[in-house]
């Protein structure tokens, strides 16, 4: 499992919404240079993200919680958004250097043809089983002098 660290910022019902701030393990990491979480997180100068997550542990506001997500949900969520619309735009490209070797704007529309076919079949997976995606609630910890309140309550 991969966890991270929020805050509960807001609640709604059975869902919380937690507050991430990126932790950038950039400057021991051994491929900085050559990675795009380092310069993702360089353009977003460290800023925090929110995620809305099911509330099974019965976190309030401003409790400390961890969050968590299995590799595998990752990687294939990976696969989905990345290698699926990467595959289908070198396949548009091929497919319409194929068909009008002579033009190449055929192999451009084919390219953006397949990008966008493969955005859509991303989305349309995602909205079928995007439960095994989401970040799970693991751990509540509460603000440091509160009151430890039991789970669900």
């Amino acid at each position: 499992m991969i966890t991270e660290t929020g805050r509960v910022v807001a609640v709604e019902a059975d869902k919380v919404w937690v507050q991430t701030i990126r932790q950038s393990a950039c400057q021991s990491c051994a491929v900085r240079s050559g990675c795009g979480q380092r310069v993702l997180a360089g353009v977003s100068g460290g800023k925090a993200d929110q995620v809305l997550v099911n509330n099974t542990l019965g976190a309030r506001l401003g409790d400390e919680v961890t969050l968590a997500i299995a590799e595998a949900a990752l990687l294939s969520a990976s696969v989905w958004v990345y290698a699926l619309p990467l595959g289908l735009l070198v396949a548009g490209t091929a497919l319409g250097h194929w068909l009008a070797p002579q033009s190449e704007w055929v192999a451009v529309g084919g390219a953006a043809l397949g990008l966008a076919a493969g955005f859509a079949g991303a989305r349309v997976h995602s909205h079928r089983g995007g439960r095994h995606y989401a970040p799970e609630l693991v751990a509540v910890h509460p603000p440091a002098g509160a009151t430890v309140h039991p789970a669900g309550g």
